[in-house]
């Protein structure tokens, strides 16, 4: 939690993020009531910390039109299949106060009014939904299938109940040669396909662009080409084995998206994990995002050809990434957050290890710095290019390094804390130049921001015990969290089925949210920048393809 300083005492004042959330929620609720939106507010709410509203189907799309105009950002959409009934759920947020909106359906008339007319980052999702449950959503503006849309029948919906997670189809899935991408047609334009298989090691997407010389008119991506079943999978585990299953949603993100997924179970069971056992679920996610953003770091000077730059950044990650197997027994940290609490321990001398680790990279970082300001071949090929206004990041609720390189300084951590957060300072640097530029900056930025949280959370780390016994959930207990991770803001929801088994997980990624601005920050600029465009937004595609 961010704090400022009290004028009269000297102490840090904690600002009344509560009263802050009340107001908001309060505020829409008396929206929602005078616009003739019938609604039940749950209280307490089952997905604390989240507020809760049930609507009727026919109001989701107005509801959302409502939220649009007083500026609540939308997060996110998942569906489950109850048996009697389809559920759908939305997921606002607004300076950290966040509201779940959900509605029932029948599984004969499965149809709702889109929120997508009102949402940019509604688009895929709401098609992802309608591709694997089947709920139909009147007035989307993209009537095209999107999730694996060759693997099954139009009327064959994997998401239900009654699908097997092992498929049914025998045949080999047909190729996906056939998206109706967008044809531009005009003297002198053409079309450039990139992908979906790449040079190098990084996952399949496909990218296509209409151009006029070497200046992009348009580009339009297409995603899902390594869609596992997570969601489906995810079904009948237990709180252990769906902690491993999280932590592999995006490899590059083990510790984030497992930390959201035992957070919502924790919830769910009435769980507080020791507080030693937060502290090091600290020390785990910002070595990953130091990590993650020294490595983006170099591959952006790379993708210009400072090859200085990239040997730099990339031996200064390998150094922390066997740190972290010497410390706590794997490169990537994955399974190190287990339900409850953590699998590993920091000894004092491991400590003292990583701070002195700290002040080398912070000495390394230094020297960079002069290196990196004196370049000019970094500066012409950084600076306004792939430029994302902060209108449109705001539009499309961009997250992470995305948004704050175009000034939007949201941070879980920070606006709406979770333990060990809510007992630091959090600084969320930010830029308002929108272009690579911005973005680099604000991951160097926030690379120097973590190394201090790391530190303090070394500094500070209280005795205690590592996790707390698991308590099974009763049958039907659901839980939501919302962490900050290297990329943004990972939101994740589950329900418990009977015998502490999972009956729905729902992760979503930060790069769903940001994928689409790619698209939009490339309009205008020439095709040999795509590269650096592309990996200054560095979007997840695992993470999106579910």
């Amino acid at each position: 939690m961010s704090e400022a300083a009290n004028p009269e005492n000297g102490e840090p004042e904690i600002p009344d993020l509560m009263s802050a959330r009340v107001d908001r929620f309060a505020e829409l609720c008396a929206i929602f009531g005078s616009n003739n939106i019938k609604f039940k507010a749950l209280t307490p709410s089952p997905l604390p910390p989240a507020d809760f509203i049930e609507i009727e189907s026919i109001d989701w799309g107005r509801a959302a039109a409502l939220a649009r105009k007083k500026n609540w950002h939308w997060a996110g959409v998942w569906a489950e299949d109850r048996g009697s009934d389809l559920t759908v759920n939305a997921c606002l947020q607004n300076h950290g106060t966040y509201l779940i909106l959900r509605t029932y359906l029948t599984p004969e008339q499965a149809s709702l009014p889109s929120q997508a007319p009102y949402y940019w980052a509604a688009d895929r999702p709401e098609r992802h939904i309608r591709d694997l449950f089947g709920i139909r959503f009147e007035d989307h503006p993209d009537p095209r299938r999107w999730t694996r849309h060759q693997a099954w029948d139009e009327n064959v919906h994997p998401l239900r109940r009654d699908f097997p997670a092992a498929g049914s189809n025998t045949q080999e899935t047909l190729p996906d040669r056939d998206y109706p991408f967008l044809k531009a047609q005009g003297a002198s334009i053409y079309e450039i396909p990139v992908g979906p298989v790449h040079a190098g090691i990084i996952e399949p997407g496909h990218f296509r662009f209409q151009a006029i010389g070497e200046t992009v008119l348009h580009l339009e991506e297409r995603l899902g080409y390594v869609h596992k079943g997570i969601e489906k999978i995810a079904e009948g585990r237990d709180p252990t084995r769906l902690a491993r299953l999280a932590g592999r949603v995006s490899g590059d993100t083990t510790v984030g998206h497992a930390w959201a997924a035992c957070m919502a179970m924790e919830r769910a069971a009435g769980i507080e994990i020791p507080l030693r056992a937060a502290y090091l679920r600290g020390v785990l996610a910002e070595r990953e995002r130091i990590i993650n953003h020294l490595w983006d770091l170099g591959a952006l000077c790379n993708d210009v050809g400072f090859a200085f730059g990239y040997y730099q950044f990339g031996r200064l990650r390998e150094l922390w990434l066997r740190e972290n197997q010497a410390h706590f027994g794997h490169r990537l940290l994955m399974d190190r957050i287990i339900p409850g609490g953590v699998a590993v321990d920091v000894t004092a001398d491991a400590a003292q290890s990583m701070g002195n680790s700290i002040a080398t990279l912070r000495e390394e970082l230094n020297e960079l710095l002069t290196i990196l300001d004196a370049n000019s071949s970094l500066e012409d090929r950084f600076l306004g290019t792939g430029v994302l206004s902060s209108e449109l990041a705001a539009a499309l609720g961009a997250l992470g390094f995305v948004g704050r390189a175009s000034g939007q300084d949201f941070d879980v951590r920070r606006d709406a804390p979770y333990s060990p957060y809510d007992r630091l300072k959090v600084d969320v640097p930010t830029e308002n130049q929108g272009d690579v530029a911005s973005r680099f900056w604000v991951r160097y930025k926030e690379l120097r921001a973590s190394l201090r949280l790391l530190g303090e959370l070394l500094d500070g780390m209280p005795e205690g015990d590592l996790a707390a016994p698991w308590r099974i959930p009763a049958e039907g207990a659901e839980g939501f969290a919302a962490i900050e991770g290297w990329r943004g803001e990972i939101l994740c929801y589950v329900r418990f089925g009977a015998h502490d088994t999972i009956r729905r997980y729902w992760p979503r990624d930060p790069s769903v949210i940001n994928w689409p601005a790619l698209e939009k920050l490339m309009l205008g600029n020439i095709v040999p920048d795509f590269p650096v465009c592309n990996k200054s937004v560095n979007g997840s595609y695992s993470g999106h393809d579910l």
